[in-house]
């Protein structure tokens, strides 16, 4: 069938073949009560207008596993490029993908299953024991996309190697000169953010770079916190010479309150991110940040969930791809003698 074209109809079938739309009801579901030749004349018609029951038309789509795939708060750049990995392998590997805003609404997990749902992704969510015992009860699997939270044993989860990525970022900004270095991060109890910070603060020791206690910012992962939190530190009697953020969003506010405050990037504060989302490229100046493989890990997330409504044994509960760091024009060694 073309796209977009009219399906047909079993009143096309009986108009076609001068029947009535009963008769060739009866034909469709396998009745007995229709004469031969008028039987053989609607079985041709049904086959050349290529005519699908719907009774076949839902078991073949009961065929095509449909992942529900849930998220909290706004379609942030990560999000839509984790999403973008997710749909692109269920293309690939024949599934189907809803998205939707996750719920604590009663029985929402049920409902799923009575959708026809197979599996839950969820994307940066926060999952309580009760949502946990929600999904058991349904017998959902569920996989975490980059958890908030250390998952529970029951919970399969899909991140990027965070304390690697933070390592890595100080570890850059270190062999540019700069020794006040500051962490503005996410939430603090986000074993990401944490995972991030643990990498930062390796990096500071084993260079023997102090961290004053004011130069590690916890917040959330948004252009707020970059805002509030880089004006804070910029204000600083003694300010960092470059501010680690914890994410591209982060990183752009931090860079915004450098501008407000007369302040160039990288000339005058330097600025590492953490994602590389397309905010990092559209940055002013283009952004230097950790590139977490946000499409890959969408992809194996949906391959994860997949595994499970099949059944399948997952030898991991928690898979990890590997981060890289990305350099581009919002960083360089600093102005002025950086023990000063």
């Amino acid at each position: 069938m073309r796209p977009n074209a009219r399906r047909t109809t079993l009143a096309d079938i009986a108009q076609a073949a001068g029947v009535s739309v009963a008769t060739v009801s009866k034909v469709v579901n396998g009745r007995g009560d229709v004469a031969p030749h008028t039987r053989t004349r609607v079985q041709e018609l049904l086959h050349q207008h290529h005519y699908l029951a719907p009774v076949f038309r839902h078991t073949e789509a009961a065929d095509i596993p449909t992942i529900e795939v849930q998220f909290q708060g706004g379609l942030r750049s990560y999000v839509a490029e984790t999403l973008e990995g997710i749909i692109d392998s269920a293309a690939e590997l024949g599934a189907s993908v809803v998205v939707s805003k996750a719920t604590s609404a009663p029985h929402w997990a049920r409902d799923l299953v009575s959708a026809g749902r197979r599996a839950v992704i969820a994307v940066t969510s926060v999952y309580t024991a009760a949502h946990l015992n929600e999904l058991a009860r349904s017998g959902l699997p569920l996989v975490v996309l980059d958890p908030l939270h250390l998952p529970d044993s029951r919970v399969h989860s899909v991140g990027a190697t965070n304390f690697a990525g933070g390592l890595t970022a100080t570890q850059h900004l270190l062999s540019l000169g700069h020794r006040r270095i500051a962490y503005l991060g996410g939430p603090a109890m986000a074993v990401c953010n944490q995972a991030r910070m643990h990498g930062y603060r390796a990096a500071m020791e084993a260079e023997g770079a102090k961290v004053p206690d004011v130069y590690i910012r916890p917040g959330e992962f948004t252009y707020a916190t970059g805002l509030n939190g880089a004006a804070a530190l910029l204000d600083l009697p003694e300010p960092p010479t470059a501010i680690f953020a914890g994410n591209d969003d982060i990183a752009v506010g931090a860079i915004e309150a450098a501008r407000v405050r007369g302040m160039r990037v990288p000339e005058d504060v330097s600025v590492v991110g953490f994602d590389d989302t397309s905010l990092a490229r559209m940055a002013s100046p283009p952004l230097t940040t950790v590139r977490q493989p946000l499409r890959e890990m969408g992809g194996a997330a949906l391959r994860t969930a997949l595994r499970l409504a099949n059944g399948d044994t997952i030898e991991s509960h928690h898979i990890e791809l590997a981060t890289a760091l990305v350099v581009r024009a919002s960083t360089a060694p600093p102005r002025t003698d950086p023990s000063a």
